[in-house]
Protein backbone atom coordinates (compact mmCIF):
# COMPACT_ATOMS: atom_id res chain seq x y z
CA UNK A 1 0.00 0.00 0.00
CA UNK A 2 1.49 3.66 -0.66
CA UNK A 3 1.36 5.80 2.08
CA UNK A 4 0.82 9.77 1.97
CA UNK A 5 4.31 10.44 2.37
CA UNK A 6 5.51 8.15 -0.22
CA UNK A 7 2.92 9.66 -2.63
CA UNK A 8 4.10 13.48 -1.75
CA UNK A 9 7.58 12.83 -1.63
CA UNK A 10 8.66 13.04 -5.36
CA UNK A 11 6.31 16.08 -6.30
CA UNK A 12 8.51 18.04 -3.02
CA UNK A 13 11.67 16.67 -4.68
CA UNK A 14 10.57 18.23 -7.88
CA UNK A 15 9.84 21.36 -6.32
CA UNK A 16 13.08 21.86 -4.87
CA UNK A 17 14.60 20.93 -7.86
CA UNK A 18 12.92 23.36 -9.80
CA UNK A 19 13.20 26.08 -7.50
CA UNK A 20 17.36 24.99 -7.23
CA UNK A 21 17.55 25.55 -10.88
CA UNK A 22 15.48 28.92 -10.94
CA UNK A 23 17.63 30.39 -8.48
CA UNK A 24 20.76 29.60 -10.18
CA UNK A 25 19.79 30.97 -13.90
CA UNK A 26 18.71 33.89 -11.51
CA UNK A 27 21.78 34.11 -9.84
CA UNK A 28 23.72 33.69 -13.30
CA UNK A 29 21.73 36.13 -14.99
CA UNK A 30 21.98 38.89 -11.93
CA UNK A 31 24.73 41.43 -12.02
CA UNK A 32 28.11 40.52 -10.19
CA UNK A 33 28.98 43.87 -8.63
CA UNK A 34 27.87 45.68 -5.36
CA UNK A 35 27.01 48.86 -6.88
CA UNK A 36 24.26 47.28 -9.83
CA UNK A 37 23.13 45.00 -7.00
CA UNK A 38 22.90 48.09 -4.16
CA UNK A 39 21.09 49.46 -7.33
CA UNK A 40 18.52 46.74 -7.33
CA UNK A 41 17.97 46.27 -4.38
CA UNK A 42 16.99 49.61 -3.62
CA UNK A 43 14.91 50.08 -6.65
CA UNK A 44 13.14 47.12 -7.18
CA UNK A 45 10.76 47.16 -3.74
CA UNK A 46 9.86 50.96 -4.43
CA UNK A 47 9.07 50.24 -8.48
CA UNK A 48 6.88 47.14 -7.19
CA UNK A 49 5.43 49.60 -4.62
CA UNK A 50 4.59 52.04 -6.83
CA UNK A 51 3.25 49.86 -9.26
CA UNK A 52 0.89 47.95 -6.51
CA UNK A 53 -0.51 51.59 -5.47
CA UNK A 54 -1.52 53.26 -9.00
CA UNK A 55 -3.27 50.47 -9.89
CA UNK A 56 -4.88 49.33 -7.09
CA UNK A 57 -5.77 53.26 -5.65
CA UNK A 58 -5.02 55.49 -8.40
CA UNK A 59 -7.14 53.29 -11.23
CA UNK A 60 -9.71 52.81 -8.06
CA UNK A 61 -9.92 56.75 -8.19
CA UNK A 62 -10.31 57.24 -12.12
CA UNK A 63 -12.87 54.77 -12.27
CA UNK A 64 -15.32 56.26 -10.28
CA UNK A 65 -14.50 59.12 -12.07
CA UNK A 66 -15.06 57.60 -15.61
CA UNK A 67 -18.52 56.41 -13.47
CA UNK A 68 -19.62 60.09 -12.51
CA UNK A 69 -18.61 61.61 -15.82
CA UNK A 70 -20.38 58.93 -17.49
CA UNK A 71 -23.70 59.47 -15.25
CA UNK A 72 -23.77 63.45 -16.02
CA UNK A 73 -23.54 62.54 -19.58
CA UNK A 74 -26.71 60.38 -19.33
CA UNK A 75 -28.67 62.93 -17.47
CA UNK A 76 -27.84 65.59 -20.14
CA UNK A 77 -29.29 63.12 -22.48
CA UNK A 78 -32.04 62.34 -21.10
CA UNK A 79 -33.26 65.84 -20.42
CA UNK A 80 -32.83 66.36 -23.91
CA UNK A 81 -35.18 63.50 -24.33
CA UNK A 82 -38.14 64.65 -21.70
CA UNK A 83 -37.52 68.39 -23.69
CA UNK A 84 -38.02 66.68 -26.99
CA UNK A 85 -41.06 64.83 -25.57
CA UNK A 86 -42.87 67.15 -23.41
CA UNK A 87 -42.72 70.18 -25.13
CA UNK A 88 -43.65 71.34 -28.84
CA UNK A 89 -39.95 71.69 -30.76
CA UNK A 90 -39.95 73.35 -34.55
CA UNK A 91 -40.12 71.20 -37.41
CA UNK A 92 -36.11 70.72 -37.96
CA UNK A 93 -35.31 70.47 -34.18
CA UNK A 94 -33.14 73.67 -34.84
CA UNK A 95 -33.89 75.39 -30.99
CA UNK A 96 -32.96 71.80 -29.15
CA UNK A 97 -29.79 71.13 -31.07
CA UNK A 98 -28.49 74.87 -30.39
CA UNK A 99 -28.90 74.84 -26.44
CA UNK A 100 -27.52 71.12 -26.89
CA UNK A 101 -24.02 71.96 -28.33
CA UNK A 102 -24.23 75.22 -26.52
CA UNK A 103 -25.26 74.54 -23.15
CA UNK A 104 -24.31 70.44 -23.00
CA UNK A 105 -21.44 70.66 -24.76
CA UNK A 106 -23.41 67.61 -26.95
CA UNK A 107 -24.03 67.42 -30.85
CA UNK A 108 -27.72 65.88 -31.31
CA UNK A 109 -29.54 64.80 -34.20
CA UNK A 110 -33.30 63.78 -34.18
CA UNK A 111 -33.71 61.13 -37.00
CA UNK A 112 -37.09 60.07 -38.44
CA UNK A 113 -38.11 56.44 -36.48
CA UNK A 114 -36.70 53.47 -38.03
CA UNK A 115 -34.43 50.40 -36.58
CA UNK A 116 -31.34 51.08 -34.72
CA UNK A 117 -28.15 49.26 -36.03
CA UNK A 118 -26.94 45.86 -35.06
CA UNK A 119 -24.97 45.76 -31.71
CA UNK A 120 -21.50 44.66 -32.44
CA UNK A 121 -19.31 42.72 -29.51
CA UNK A 122 -18.94 44.40 -26.93
CA UNK A 123 -15.01 45.20 -25.98
CA UNK A 124 -14.06 43.04 -22.73
CA UNK A 125 -12.05 45.90 -20.78
CA UNK A 126 -14.09 48.91 -21.84
CA UNK A 127 -15.06 50.29 -18.43
CA UNK A 128 -16.96 53.23 -21.10
CA UNK A 129 -18.98 50.66 -22.51
CA UNK A 130 -19.95 48.78 -19.24
CA UNK A 131 -20.56 52.75 -18.00
CA UNK A 132 -23.03 53.64 -20.68
CA UNK A 133 -24.97 50.73 -20.71
CA UNK A 134 -26.06 50.66 -17.17
CA UNK A 135 -26.98 54.61 -16.83
CA UNK A 136 -28.83 54.91 -19.66
CA UNK A 137 -30.75 51.28 -18.34
CA UNK A 138 -31.05 53.37 -15.42
CA UNK A 139 -31.86 56.67 -16.33
CA UNK A 140 -33.80 56.81 -19.45
CA UNK A 141 -34.76 53.28 -19.95
CA UNK A 142 -35.00 52.89 -23.95
CA UNK A 143 -33.64 51.03 -26.57
CA UNK A 144 -30.20 52.37 -27.10
CA UNK A 145 -27.24 51.21 -29.47
CA UNK A 146 -23.91 52.89 -28.82
CA UNK A 147 -20.22 52.63 -30.10
CA UNK A 148 -17.45 53.84 -28.00
CA UNK A 149 -14.88 51.35 -30.18
CA UNK A 150 -14.48 53.74 -32.93
CA UNK A 151 -10.99 55.61 -33.42
CA UNK A 152 -12.09 58.91 -32.72
CA UNK A 153 -12.73 61.20 -30.11
CA UNK A 154 -15.99 61.14 -30.01
CA UNK A 155 -18.79 58.38 -28.06
CA UNK A 156 -21.60 57.86 -30.68
CA UNK A 157 -25.72 56.53 -28.95
CA UNK A 158 -28.43 56.19 -30.21
CA UNK A 159 -31.50 56.29 -28.68
CA UNK A 160 -34.97 54.51 -29.67
CA UNK A 161 -38.00 57.36 -28.68
CA UNK A 162 -41.64 57.50 -29.35
CA UNK A 163 -41.76 58.75 -32.74
CA UNK A 164 -37.74 59.51 -33.42
CA UNK A 165 -34.32 57.92 -33.04
CA UNK A 166 -32.26 60.42 -31.26
CA UNK A 167 -28.45 60.38 -31.99
CA UNK A 168 -25.78 61.67 -29.76
CA UNK A 169 -22.23 62.87 -30.70
CA UNK A 170 -19.81 63.65 -26.96
CA UNK A 171 -16.53 64.10 -27.19
CA UNK A 172 -14.35 61.31 -25.23
CA UNK A 173 -13.30 63.62 -22.38
CA UNK A 174 -16.50 64.25 -21.29
CA UNK A 175 -17.22 60.43 -20.18
CA UNK A 176 -13.91 58.85 -19.46
CA UNK A 177 -10.64 60.13 -17.98
CA UNK A 178 -7.83 58.78 -19.33
CA UNK A 179 -4.95 57.75 -17.13
CA UNK A 180 -2.44 55.88 -19.16
CA UNK A 181 -0.15 59.24 -19.77
CA UNK A 182 -0.53 60.23 -16.53
CA UNK A 183 0.18 56.71 -14.74
CA UNK A 184 3.01 56.63 -17.11
CA UNK A 185 4.36 60.04 -17.07
CA UNK A 186 4.51 59.70 -13.13
CA UNK A 187 6.01 56.34 -13.12
CA UNK A 188 8.59 57.43 -15.64
CA UNK A 189 8.89 60.57 -13.61
CA UNK A 190 9.55 59.24 -10.64
CA UNK A 191 11.78 56.25 -11.51
CA UNK A 192 14.35 58.68 -13.13
CA UNK A 193 14.24 60.74 -9.58
CA UNK A 194 14.67 57.79 -7.69
CA UNK A 195 17.70 56.08 -9.73
CA UNK A 196 19.23 59.61 -10.14
CA UNK A 197 19.37 59.44 -6.56
CA UNK A 198 20.56 56.51 -5.62
CA UNK A 199 22.82 56.16 -7.92
CA UNK A 200 24.56 59.83 -6.60
CA UNK A 201 24.35 58.17 -3.20
CA UNK A 202 25.53 54.69 -4.56
CA UNK A 203 28.46 55.82 -5.61
CA UNK A 204 29.46 58.47 -2.83
CA UNK A 205 28.99 54.73 -0.67
CA UNK A 206 30.99 52.30 -3.42
CA UNK A 207 33.94 54.31 -3.40
CA UNK A 208 35.25 54.26 -0.46
CA UNK A 209 34.24 50.00 -0.71
CA UNK A 210 36.43 50.50 -3.95
CA UNK A 211 39.66 52.25 -2.80
CA UNK A 212 40.10 49.73 -0.04
CA UNK A 213 39.66 46.60 -2.51
CA UNK A 214 41.88 48.28 -4.33
CA UNK A 215 44.70 48.91 -1.21
CA UNK A 216 44.49 45.64 -0.30
CA UNK A 217 45.04 44.33 -3.86
CA UNK A 218 48.41 46.71 -4.32
CA UNK A 219 49.53 45.38 -0.70
CA UNK A 220 48.75 41.39 -1.77
CA UNK A 221 50.74 41.80 -4.67
CA UNK A 222 53.49 43.84 -2.93
CA UNK A 223 53.03 47.23 -4.42
CA UNK A 224 53.08 50.33 -2.31
CA UNK A 225 49.91 51.09 -1.11
CA UNK A 226 49.33 55.18 -0.29
CA UNK A 227 47.49 56.36 2.62
CA UNK A 228 44.34 57.42 2.57
CA UNK A 229 41.65 58.66 5.02
CA UNK A 230 39.04 56.00 6.38
CA UNK A 231 35.67 57.40 4.66
CA UNK A 232 32.13 56.27 3.74
CA UNK A 233 29.93 54.09 6.27
CA UNK A 234 30.51 53.32 9.69
CA UNK A 235 31.19 49.50 8.58
CA UNK A 236 33.96 50.70 6.01
CA UNK A 237 35.86 52.90 8.28
CA UNK A 238 36.03 50.36 10.19
CA UNK A 239 37.50 48.02 7.95
CA UNK A 240 39.69 50.48 6.44
CA UNK A 241 41.13 51.61 9.96
CA UNK A 242 41.30 47.74 10.22
CA UNK A 243 43.31 47.09 7.18
CA UNK A 244 45.58 50.46 8.15
CA UNK A 245 46.10 48.64 11.36
CA UNK A 246 47.44 45.14 10.16
CA UNK A 247 49.45 47.18 7.26
CA UNK A 248 51.53 48.54 10.13
CA UNK A 249 52.10 45.28 11.50
CA UNK A 250 53.30 43.20 8.62
CA UNK A 251 55.65 46.35 7.52
CA UNK A 252 56.79 46.39 11.39
CA UNK A 253 57.20 42.74 11.34
CA UNK A 254 59.15 42.65 7.73
CA UNK A 255 61.38 45.46 9.32
CA UNK A 256 61.97 43.64 12.27
CA UNK A 257 62.77 40.40 10.08
CA UNK A 258 65.03 41.74 7.90
CA UNK A 259 67.01 43.41 10.63
CA UNK A 260 67.60 40.55 12.55
CA UNK A 261 68.59 38.76 9.00
CA UNK A 262 70.66 41.06 8.47
CA UNK A 263 72.93 40.56 12.19
CA UNK A 264 72.39 37.03 11.89
CA UNK A 265 73.68 37.23 8.24
CA UNK A 266 76.70 39.58 9.55
CA UNK A 267 77.80 37.14 12.41
CA UNK A 268 77.25 34.27 10.66
CA UNK A 269 79.85 35.31 7.65
CA UNK A 270 82.24 36.69 10.35
CA UNK A 271 82.68 33.17 12.05
CA UNK A 272 82.75 31.89 8.37
CA UNK A 273 85.40 34.03 7.08
CA UNK A 274 87.77 33.52 10.67
CA UNK A 275 87.59 29.54 9.21
CA UNK A 276 88.88 30.22 6.14
CA UNK A 277 91.65 32.49 7.03
CA UNK A 278 92.65 29.85 9.67
CA UNK A 279 92.37 27.08 7.04
CA UNK A 280 94.16 29.35 4.86
CA UNK A 281 96.83 29.37 7.79
CA UNK A 282 97.01 26.09 7.91
CA UNK A 283 99.38 23.10 5.81
CA UNK A 284 97.85 22.55 2.19
CA UNK A 285 96.65 18.55 3.30
CA UNK A 286 94.02 16.55 2.34
CA UNK A 287 92.09 17.36 5.31
CA UNK A 288 92.09 20.88 4.54
CA UNK A 289 90.45 20.63 1.49
CA UNK A 290 87.50 18.82 2.97
CA UNK A 291 87.72 21.25 5.47
CA UNK A 292 87.43 24.43 2.62
CA UNK A 293 84.82 22.67 0.90
CA UNK A 294 82.30 21.55 4.27
CA UNK A 295 82.95 26.02 4.65
CA UNK A 296 81.98 26.55 0.84
CA UNK A 297 78.71 24.29 1.51
CA UNK A 298 78.04 25.86 4.93
CA UNK A 299 77.93 29.43 3.41
CA UNK A 300 75.71 28.27 0.35
CA UNK A 301 73.16 26.81 2.85
CA UNK A 302 73.21 30.09 4.76
CA UNK A 303 72.64 31.84 1.25
CA UNK A 304 69.82 30.01 0.56
CA UNK A 305 68.41 30.05 4.46
CA UNK A 306 68.41 33.97 4.20
CA UNK A 307 67.06 34.17 0.62
CA UNK A 308 63.98 31.87 1.88
CA UNK A 309 63.54 33.73 5.27
CA UNK A 310 64.22 37.51 3.36
CA UNK A 311 62.17 36.51 0.19
CA UNK A 312 61.84 40.03 -1.45
CA UNK A 313 60.81 41.93 1.24
CA UNK A 314 62.07 45.88 1.08
CA UNK A 315 62.03 45.64 -2.88
CA UNK A 316 59.47 48.38 -4.48
CA UNK A 317 57.25 46.99 -7.27
CA UNK A 318 58.30 49.08 -10.49
CA UNK A 319 57.58 48.43 -14.46
CA UNK A 320 59.95 46.21 -15.38
CA UNK A 321 60.55 44.83 -18.91
CA UNK A 322 60.36 41.63 -18.70
CA UNK A 323 61.28 39.92 -21.89
CA UNK A 324 64.78 41.85 -21.36
CA UNK A 325 64.77 39.74 -17.78
CA UNK A 326 64.33 36.88 -19.31
CA UNK A 327 67.44 36.84 -21.64
CA UNK A 328 69.27 37.94 -18.91
CA UNK A 329 68.45 34.65 -17.03
CA UNK A 330 69.13 32.95 -20.00
CA UNK A 331 72.51 34.35 -20.58
CA UNK A 332 73.40 33.43 -16.78
CA UNK A 333 72.45 29.80 -17.60
CA UNK A 334 74.67 29.58 -20.62
CA UNK A 335 77.53 30.76 -18.75
CA UNK A 336 76.76 28.08 -16.00
CA UNK A 337 76.91 25.61 -19.40
CA UNK A 338 73.41 25.04 -19.85
CA UNK A 339 71.25 26.14 -22.95
CA UNK A 340 67.65 28.22 -22.35
CA UNK A 341 65.48 28.99 -25.17
CA UNK A 342 63.90 32.12 -24.66
CA UNK A 343 60.16 33.13 -26.56
CA UNK A 344 58.29 36.07 -25.30
CA UNK A 345 55.11 37.39 -27.15
CA UNK A 346 52.60 40.89 -25.51
CA UNK A 347 53.81 44.44 -23.69
CA UNK A 348 57.47 43.50 -21.84
CA UNK A 349 56.65 45.98 -19.50
CA UNK A 350 54.94 44.06 -16.46
CA UNK A 351 54.68 45.93 -12.86
CA UNK A 352 56.85 43.42 -10.98
CA UNK A 353 59.65 43.21 -7.95
CA UNK A 354 62.56 42.54 -10.55
CA UNK A 355 65.19 41.35 -8.38
CA UNK A 356 62.55 39.23 -6.46
CA UNK A 357 60.79 37.84 -9.62
CA UNK A 358 64.28 37.38 -11.28
CA UNK A 359 65.18 35.10 -8.48
CA UNK A 360 61.69 33.10 -8.62
CA UNK A 361 62.46 32.57 -12.48
CA UNK A 362 66.16 31.97 -12.14
CA UNK A 363 65.71 28.86 -9.70
CA UNK A 364 62.52 27.44 -11.65
CA UNK A 365 65.46 27.16 -14.97
CA UNK A 366 68.13 26.50 -13.09
CA UNK A 367 66.13 23.31 -11.44
CA UNK A 368 65.11 22.77 -15.52
CA UNK A 369 68.57 22.81 -16.08
CA UNK A 370 69.98 20.58 -13.62
CA UNK A 371 67.36 17.80 -14.74
CA UNK A 372 67.37 18.05 -18.08
CA UNK A 373 68.84 18.95 -21.22
CA UNK A 374 66.72 20.70 -23.40
CA UNK A 375 65.16 23.78 -21.48
CA UNK A 376 62.55 26.26 -22.76
CA UNK A 377 60.88 29.55 -21.58
CA UNK A 378 58.03 30.55 -23.04
CA UNK A 379 56.60 34.10 -21.60
CA UNK A 380 52.83 35.70 -22.94
CA UNK A 381 51.49 39.18 -21.48
CA UNK A 382 47.90 39.52 -22.15
CA UNK A 383 44.18 40.03 -20.84
CA UNK A 384 46.22 41.66 -17.78
CA UNK A 385 48.11 38.68 -16.57
CA UNK A 386 51.61 37.53 -17.04
CA UNK A 387 52.50 33.67 -18.22
CA UNK A 388 55.58 32.42 -18.05
CA UNK A 389 56.22 28.40 -19.20
CA UNK A 390 59.13 26.96 -17.83
CA UNK A 391 59.52 23.49 -19.80
CA UNK A 392 62.26 20.64 -19.52
CA UNK A 393 62.80 17.09 -21.20
CA UNK A 394 63.76 15.63 -17.46
CA UNK A 395 62.16 12.83 -15.54
CA UNK A 396 59.40 14.91 -14.27
CA UNK A 397 57.49 14.59 -11.27
CA UNK A 398 54.77 12.36 -10.48
CA UNK A 399 51.69 14.14 -10.05
CA UNK A 400 51.00 13.30 -6.13
CA UNK A 401 54.11 14.92 -5.54
CA UNK A 402 53.94 18.41 -7.38
CA UNK A 403 52.37 19.75 -4.50
CA UNK A 404 54.83 18.25 -2.19
CA UNK A 405 57.58 19.46 -3.95
CA UNK A 406 57.17 22.93 -3.18
CA UNK A 407 57.11 22.22 0.33
CA UNK A 408 60.50 23.70 2.02
CA UNK A 409 63.47 20.98 2.78
CA UNK A 410 61.29 18.47 0.92
CA UNK A 411 63.59 15.86 -1.05
CA UNK A 412 61.79 13.94 -3.23
CA UNK A 413 63.61 10.58 -5.12
CA UNK A 414 64.63 12.75 -7.89
CA UNK A 415 65.53 15.77 -5.66
CA UNK A 416 63.66 17.88 -8.25
CA UNK A 417 63.43 20.70 -4.97
CA UNK A 418 67.10 20.58 -4.24
CA UNK A 419 68.56 24.16 -4.95
CA UNK A 420 72.74 24.47 -5.26
CA UNK A 421 72.96 24.73 -1.74
CA UNK A 422 71.62 21.43 -0.79
CA UNK A 423 68.80 23.08 1.13
CA UNK A 424 65.50 21.93 -0.74
CA UNK A 425 64.36 25.32 -0.82
CA UNK A 426 64.65 26.30 -4.55
CA UNK A 427 61.50 25.58 -5.46
CA UNK A 428 59.84 27.12 -2.08
CA UNK A 429 61.78 30.64 -2.63
CA UNK A 430 59.77 30.17 -6.34
CA UNK A 431 56.49 29.80 -5.15
CA UNK A 432 56.63 31.98 -2.15
CA UNK A 433 57.76 34.91 -4.76
CA UNK A 434 55.33 34.25 -6.91
CA UNK A 435 52.78 34.42 -4.75
CA UNK A 436 53.93 37.58 -3.27
CA UNK A 437 53.32 39.34 -6.61
CA UNK A 438 49.68 37.58 -5.98
CA UNK A 439 50.30 34.63 -8.06
CA UNK A 440 51.34 30.98 -7.98
CA UNK A 441 53.73 28.54 -9.71
CA UNK A 442 51.98 25.10 -10.71
CA UNK A 443 53.39 21.98 -11.99
CA UNK A 444 52.33 19.78 -14.66
CA UNK A 445 53.27 17.59 -17.85
CA UNK A 446 56.11 19.55 -20.43
CA UNK A 447 55.52 18.77 -23.89
CA UNK A 448 58.82 18.13 -24.53
CA UNK A 449 58.24 15.29 -22.40
CA UNK A 450 59.03 16.55 -18.50
CA UNK A 451 58.22 18.68 -16.52
CA UNK A 452 56.43 22.16 -16.67
CA UNK A 453 56.34 25.22 -14.40
CA UNK A 454 53.55 27.34 -15.16
CA UNK A 455 54.19 30.83 -13.29
CA UNK A 456 51.09 33.07 -13.56
CA UNK A 457 51.44 37.05 -12.42
CA UNK A 458 48.17 39.47 -12.46
CA UNK A 459 49.32 42.37 -14.47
Amino acid sequence: MTTAVETGAPPRRGVRAAYRRFARRLGSAMPKGLYARSLIIIITPVVVIQTVVAFVFMEQHWQTVTERLTAAVVADIAAIIDVLETYPQDADFDEITRIARKRLNLRIAVRPPGPLPVAGPKPFFSQLDRNFSKEITKQIGRPFWIDTVGRSNLVEIRIQLNDNVLRVFARRSQTYASNSFTFLSLMVGISVILLTIAIIFLRNQIRPILRLAAAVDDFGKGRTVPDFAPRGAREVRRATSAFHEMRERVDRQIEQRTAMLAGVSHDLRTILTRFRLQLALIEDRAEVGALVKDVDDMNRMLEGYLAFARGDAGEEAIPTDVDMLLREIGNETRVSGHEAKIAFSGDPIVKVRPQGFKRCLTNLVRNAARHGDRVTVTATHEDGQLVVYVDDDGPGVPPDERDTVFKPFYRGDIARNIDESGTGLGLAIARDLARSHGGDITLDLSPLGGLRATVVIPA
